[in-house]
């Protein structure tokens, strides 16, 4: 049996391999997707003041920061039993909302967009941003820049730090925003809403337009039927900051929804022997392995999850580009047929990106924005909580639990790319199957294209890895003087 390694894996938060094995026939018999690192992040909490969680778990990762502050400061407000004010919950989502679009736009732009652009074989020197910019002019990379820039300046004002934010706190938010940092904080918001509507029409005249491109965007090889898990508010309209997490199945009807306390009814995790990164999978269909399926536990939680678990769009640009996304794929304009087409993420995430900043908008002109009242304190016994929030890449849960002066006993976390574990796998496995074919020449621009499979869903992994088995796997790649490998020495490989 032959076997063919990318490793590592590129465009993505983290670290990976992706071991694929050829039967005698020269066609693909299994993938596996091995993440190496581990962070252990949770057994770093033991022992802490459950407030200082939202200042610990940003340094996870630098890439979704404010998502494992948000998470984490919800969960300190259930820990103590705290309802924030009004305000403070409005200026926690302004902040998560600037946060969405930058994030959004740094995926789609530097790690997504190369694929599409460039082209999927396009040569590797090429596949990248600074290809982008070389092709379709300074022009749009100056824009890109600029949108970044603005909206981390706004994390940076509302949050107190650009990169690990720090404002919050247990029952509300550290301080409140004036009238300036209102009036700029709108600005930027308004050039945010401009930049989601170019940023659909590039996407557009690129991918769309592209017969090539929708085929594979189209294409059963980039597919997986399973279950969708989102936020949602109460009208089941999609919400990054707050809500309920919903379920549906494959066909679009709900399956469950759940308020934060109760995610361990619905999840479970399932571990692996080479792998840090856990399996989770819903408790009442069953693990029934690397399968997609009515009948199997895999769900996905992504951005096209989040659209496909919703009523629509809460605001009114992004819900026009919601409808046009479905109808071109389903030929149902209202979302009520689930899409199952990993690539389409990359769409879903554009119409995610503008919601994020009309919903800026929104909360910027509201007048309790200003309003110093942006703290409830603390006055019950701390116990446990859970705090959810969707990162970018799926949906966050934070758990909590401490003893009666709030240091952090246990902990659990579900990050955004563990819930896509398996299908990533699933993924990976349907694209190597696709394009690696018995007499058909393997080059890079062959490899990439599995790798296009992962990247759709943005991952991190970084944040994922949660499991210890207890013995550290070791590889050792001996290289002679020509660099030829001599000997290989492994230890708990697996």
């Amino acid at each position: 049996m032959k076997k063919i390694s990318i490793d590592p894996i590129t465009r993505l938060e983290g670290h990976g391999r992706i071991d694929i094995f050829l039967n005698d026939g020269g066609d693909v018999e299994n993938v596996y997707f091995v993440i190496p690192e581990l962070r252990g992040f949770e057994k770093f909490a033991e022992g802490r003041p459950v407030e200082e969680m939202a200042r610990i778990t940003p340094r996870i990762c630098g890439v979704c920061p404010e998502a494992h502050h948000m998470a984490a400061t919800k969960a300190a407000d259930a820990v103590y039993h705290v309802d924030p004010p009004s305000a403070a919950k409005k200026l926690r989502e302004l902040f998560y909302s600037f946060f969405f679009c930058s994030d959004h736009a740094t995926h789609f732009y530097i790690l997504g967009a190369p694929d599409f652009v460039m082209g999927p074989d396009a040569p590797v020197a090429e596949r990248n941003i600074l290809g982008i910019i070389h092709k379709v002019g300074l022009e749009i990379g100056g824009r890109v820049i600029q949108h970044l820039a603005e909206n981390h300046e706004a994390i940076a004002m509302i949050g107190g730090k650009d990169i690990h934010p720090i404002a919050g706190i247990p029952g509300g938010w550290s301080a409140p925003i004036n009238e300036e940092k209102r009036v700029r904080l709108e600005e930027i918001a308004r050039n945010a809403v401009e930049f989601g509507q170019f940023s659909l029409k590039l996407f557009a005249d690129v991918v769309l337009a592209n017969e090539g491109y929708m085929e594979m965007v189209l294409s059963e090889a980039f597919a997986v039927p399973s279950y969708s898990m989102g936020l949602v508010d109460e009208n089941n309209k999609v919400n990054f900051y707050d809500g309920h997490v919903r379920v549906v199945d494959l066909e679009g009807n709900e399956f469950v929804k759940y308020a934060p306390h109760e995610y361990q009814d619905v999840l479970a995790e399932k571990v692996v022997p080479y792998s840090y990164l856990k399996f989770p999978y819903l408790k009442k269909v069953g693990w029934k392995g690397l399968v997609g399926g009515q009948d199997s536990g895999v769900y996905r939680a992504t951005p096209l999850s989040r659209l496909n678990v919703s009523d629509g769009m809460a605001t009114p640009l992004a819900q026009a580009e919601y409808e046009k996304m479905y109808e071109a794929v389903t030929g149902d304009r209202s979302g009520s047929k689930p899409i199952h087409h990993t690539l389409v993420c990359h769409w879903a995430r554009l119409v995610e990106m503008l919601y994020a900043a009309e919903r800026a908008v929104e909360l910027v002109t509201d007048p309790e924005i200003v309003s110093p009242n942006v703290r409830t304190f603390p006055s019950e016994t701390p116990t446990e909580g859970v705090g959810i929030v969707e990162a970018p890449r799926g949906t966050l849960t934070h758990h909590y639990w401490t003893d009666e002066k709030g240091i952090v006993q246990k902990a659990n976390l579900i990050v955004g790319t563990t819930n896509n574990y398996a299908p990533i796998a699933i993924s990976l496995k349907q694209a190597a199957q696709a394009v690696i074919k018995k007499g058909v020449e393997i080059t890079e621009g062959t490899l990439n294209r599995i790798e296009m499979a992962f990247r759709s869903y943005d991952p991190c992994f970084a944040c994922a890895t949660h499991t210890l088995p207890g013995k550290m796997p070791l590889e050792v790649r001996i290289h002679d003087a020509d660099g030829e490998i001599v000997q290989v020495v492994q230890r708990n490989m697996g």
